[in-house]
């Protein structure tokens, strides 16, 4: 065999050889999750999350996979430089908890895989092209619709008949379409119930006394808490200052009428990441985002404190109660 020849042999050789050494290293990297979460790193409720991602991904076979968390609180600076962060790794998957962390993430990277928990309106928000074949590498789960602003009105009607105004929460800094996802529904079905409907922003801490407090000088005044990082971060704050104010309010998130809120109706959170999980152990075997449809919530949850009930003075219909998914003593 000629000299060139001989060479020219090796080279067809080691291109052959080399990707097969690059497909065998990539097997063989430990695989990696990143995920963003809104709580503070110190918040038990995001410790809470961050055990259900574990325990999820343990039971479909993951128990030894990094995760990779970093933690925005309701902090849009700090979670857009986390969500830079953790592109920057290059994960095999990114677990992004709502709308507030999705953004940045999306705004990132259209490559790696992105599995949402509670995204509203991500059609709207052009993270996906439609629900059944979300087309990119984005995928995940619902948790909220603008209609539940209507149920939020409804289950504190029932509770409080004597409402005539009601107040709802809201960030448009940090909200769906700036606050205004649930608008429609929620005057629609103040008219319906003959209650007048305020909607009530804030964009700090403060604000959240000063729309209480206002509320509570009118007779006959209640709250909805829509649900997004804002009131995620707030949500203590904002039970203490309801109980304070004498002001019956409506959480989307269970673990505040656990907490002294008077009710909430909405989706089990441990459950949904449980849930969501699903999706980064299919994806983590090879499946695509573009492939994964967008799934809707399965249940909510409608829980009722008899304790804050009493203490504003508020007779909950037994009918009511036998509806209920969980009556807190």
């Amino acid at each position: 065999m000629k000299r060139r020849e001989f060479f020219r042999l090796i080279g067809a050789m080691a291109a052959s050889v080399w990707p097969l050494a690059a497909q065998a290293q990539q097997a063989g990297r430990p695989r990696r999750i990143a995920a963003l979460w809104p709580f503070n790193e110190t918040d038990p409720d995001g410790q809470a999350a961050l055990g259900a991602l574990r325990l999820g991904l343990r039971e479909l076979g993951w128990s030894d996979i990094a995760i990779e968390s970093r933690w925005g609180g309701g902090n849009i600076e700090r979670t857009r430089s986390y969500a830079a962060e953790l592109v920057g790794l290059s994960p095999d998957v990114i677990f992004a908890y709502f709308n507030a962390q999705l953004g940045p993430l999306s705004r990132e990277t259209r490559n790696i895989p992105i599995v949402f928990l509670g995204a509203s309106d991500p059609v709207g928000a052009g993270y996906v092209a439609s629900l059944p074949r979300p087309g990119g590498n984005i995928t995940g789960f619902t948790l909220y619709e603008p209609t539940l602003a209507g149920k939020w009105l409804g289950v504190l009607k029932e509770v409080t008949p004597g409402l005539a105004r009601v107040g709802l929460l809201i960030n448009p800094d940090t909200a769906v379409l700036r606050g205004t996802f649930y608008t429609q529904a929620f005057e629609s079905g103040a008219a319906t119930l003959g209650v007048e409907p305020i909607m009530a922003k804030v964009f700090s801490t403060s604000d959240i006394q000063a729309a209480i407090q206002s509320l509570s000088k009118q007779p006959g005044s209640g709250l909805i808490v829509a649900p997004d990082t804002f009131s995620e971060v707030n949500g203590d704050l904002i039970v203490t200052l309801a109980a304070q104010y004498r002001v019956p309010a409506v959480y989307a998130i269970s673990r505040y009428a656990k907490r002294g809120g008077l009710m909430s109706y909405g989706p089990n959170l441990p459950d949904a990441v449980k849930r969501a999980t699903t999706y980064l152990d299919r994806i983590l075997k090879g499946e695509k985002p573009a492939d994964l449809p967008v799934q809707a919530p399965v249940k909510y949850d409608l829980v009722v404190n008899l304790k804050t009930a009493r203490a504003l003075g508020l007779a909950v219909p037994e009918s009511f109660l036998l509806r209920a998914d969980e009556v807190i003593e």
